[in-house]
């Protein structure tokens, strides 16, 4: 039987008072569909989001949803007026009897269902908004950042019910990790333009790289044409002295279309500078113990953490990971044990409270009036790293447009408010960085250059993270707090900390059954590939392509608003063939795959 869009944008546009954010955009959701939203911060996937919600109204173009499909949306910062506790709003419009689901989901998010609304923190509200969404289990659900404010337990959790969910989902996310295990296709945002890749997250860098390289290509060789164009306008007709009107013509449409392509947005221009060296040996902890509110913080706790390591602390929320740190760093006393700081230290520390900025001064003030970047005298300058600088300029190589230094920090993006706390920590010289959840809000590219830069830093490094991937990336020790006083220390990041504690390690079932399935399967994989399987192998790209292909093209077919009720035949045709390419690419990356794997074996 045919399946009918869960949603269909046809020719959307949207402006607000300037440059298209959107602009003959059209799209298809089907239903089983798991789809990454990625793009730069600004480039308009939460405005995307919010016009699929129909929260907001496109300037032209049609959204269709059928009747009876239900469409939910995780709102970043709910409304709860007239609710008393989060449990009462994650249950609004539950069916009597039905709060099963939002316990269910708050165990597994970690909110309380009696909390308050007026006492809870903005991220308890985010988790309520997240349980209501899951307790409602639409048949399409927009995900935005959902796992902001959710510890790496909860993440897992979340991610569990994603991946045994029926519904389609449009998610946004910085974490990698989390996008790679969910997403099947992918939407990319990138300068108005919505384009669409039938693979998940984990090929769109590569994907996006190719695209970029292309248009470098097409842009370098048009610069050529014109600059040869240009010469034959000046020497050509000089020597002739008579115009060829017609390839003057064209060297001015050459020129218009050169200036209409839209440049990339750059990559923020961070810079870190570490400063005079510490001592050898940064900090040096014996025994510690701390209770905190009658909760076991740590317990005998030993670490020494020497120059240039990169230390991140795990656990769950609300587990004590800030206030280890600041026991190491001397700002709260330890119940028992020594704590030895090293000589030379200059800490920088990025707070993931954003407790440094006020919401209701400018960029311009909140960067001016900063102690540690004040210069003497001049109102319109910024110390950074020992120099004297423009604020605007230096705003600028943080991707704040010149009209944003005047406007109240409140005004600002999540990932905004990361980029400038980002301008404060790297204005300074240092020596030991204090990172407490700097990845929130951040986008790829721009965590990509901050994994860099760390990589490069002379420091030490205190990292609290919840993205497993980053970790990953940067972590050369791992402090697991694991509740009840438990602190452990592993070696490397966090897919080491998993293998060395067993904790993903298969049941001793799984262990034999693998195990014997390997045996069956060694001589055949020592074989390698025969004839027909590498001659399969090298043909499945082109495959792959042709479907790809071939699923835009019917995507790009259906998206027109009026082809469901006019042409109901050709609409159901259409339907079938999509599924069917859809299940054939889903088979053909399976099988490229499986070859990939025996061919290397």
């Amino acid at each position: 039987m045919a399946r009918i869009p869960l949603l269909q944008m046809s020719d959307i546009s949207l402006t607000f008072g300037g440059d298209p954010v959107f602009d003959n955009l059209s799209l298809v959701v089907q239903p089983g569909d798991r789809v990454a939203l990625v793009g730069r911060n600004g480039s308009g996937k939460s405005t995307l989001m919010k016009v699929m919600a129909g929260l907001v109204e496109a300037d032209r173009g049609d959204i269709v949803v059928p009747p009876g499909i239900s469409v939910g949306y995780m709102e970043q910062d709910p409304d709860m007026s007239g609710f008393s506790t989060l449990g009462e709003f994650a249950s609004a419009g539950l069916e009597p009897g039905e709060m099963y689901k939002v316990e269910r989901a708050g165990e597994g998010l970690k909110f309380d269902p009696e909390r308050l609304v007026e006492v809870a923190s903005g991220g308890e509200r985010r988790r309520a908004a997240l349980a209501r969404l899951m307790a409602e289990a639409p048949d399409l659900m927009l995900l935005d950042e959902p796992t902001n404010h959710l510890d790496i337990e909860a993440i897992g959790w979340l991610e569990s019910e994603l991946k045994a969910t029926r519904a389609a989902f449009v998610l946004i996310s910085h974490d990698r990790a989390f996008l790679r295990e969910l997403t099947r296709a992918t939407l990319w945002i990138d300068r108005g333009m919505v384009r669409r890749q039938e693979k998940g997250f984990d090929g769109f860098e590569a994907w996006r790289d190719k695209i970029w390289d292309e248009e470098d290509t097409a842009r370098h060789k048009m610069d050529r044409k014109i600059k040869a164009e240009a010469r034959w306008a000046v020497e050509g007709i000089s020597a002739r002295r008579k115009r060829n009107m017609g390839r003057v013509r064209a060297l001015k449409d050459l020129r218009s279309e050169r200036s209409a392509m839209i440049r990339r947005q750059g990559a923020a221009e961070l810079e870190l500078s570490s400063g005079p060296k510490s001592g050898k040996k940064v900090m040096d902890a014996k025994g510690l113990e701390k209770v905190f509110d009658g909760k076991p913080i740590v317990s005998n706790l030993s670490i020494t953490i020497q120059r240039g390591d990169r230390v991140a602390f795990v656990g769950p929320n609300g587990v004590g990971k800030t206030t280890l740190i600041k026991m190491l760093m001397g700002e709260v006393v330890p119940d028992a044990g020594t704590v030895t700081l090293g000589t030379n230290l200059l800490p920088a520390v990025f707070d993931q409270a954003r407790a440094k900025l006020d919401p209701e001064m400018s960029l311009w003030d909140s960067l001016t009036g900063d102690p540690d970047m004040r210069v003497s005298g001049k109102a319109d300058q910024v110390m950074v790293r020992g120099s004297p600088k423009h604020v605007v300029g230096y705003i600028k190589e943080f991707l704040f447009d010149e009209r944003q230094a005047r406007a109240p920090v409140r005004s600002l993006s999540g990932g905004e408010k990361a980029r400038l706390l980002l301008a404060k920590l790297m204005a300074k010289e240092s020596n030991l960085l204090v990172l407490d959840e700097p990845t929130n809000d951040l986008d790829v590219e721009t965590l990509d250059l901050l994994q860099e830069l760390l990589d490069d830093y002379d420091g030490t490094v205190l990292l609290v993270s919840h993205d497993r991937d980053f970790l990953d990336r940067v972590a050369t020790t791992t402090v697991a707090m694991e509740g009840n006083g438990q602190a452990v220390v592993y070696a490397g990041g966090w897919s080491d900390y998993r293998a060395q504690r067993g904790v993903d390690a298969p049941k001793k079932e799984e262990k034999s059954k693998a195990k014997t399935e390997k045996v069956a399967k060694e001589k055949v994989v020592k074989e390698g590939l025969s004839f027909t399987e590498k001659h399969r192998l090298e043909a499945l790209p082109g495959v792959m392509d042709r479907l790809a292909a071939e699923i835009a093209k019917l995507e790009s077919f259906m998206a027109d608003p009026e082809l469901f009720t006019k042409e109901p035949l050709k609409f159901q045709k259409a339907t079938d063939a999509l599924v069917e390419r859809q299940q054939a690419l889903a088979a053909a990356e399976e099988e490229w795959l499986e070859l990939e794997e025996k061919a290397e074996g």
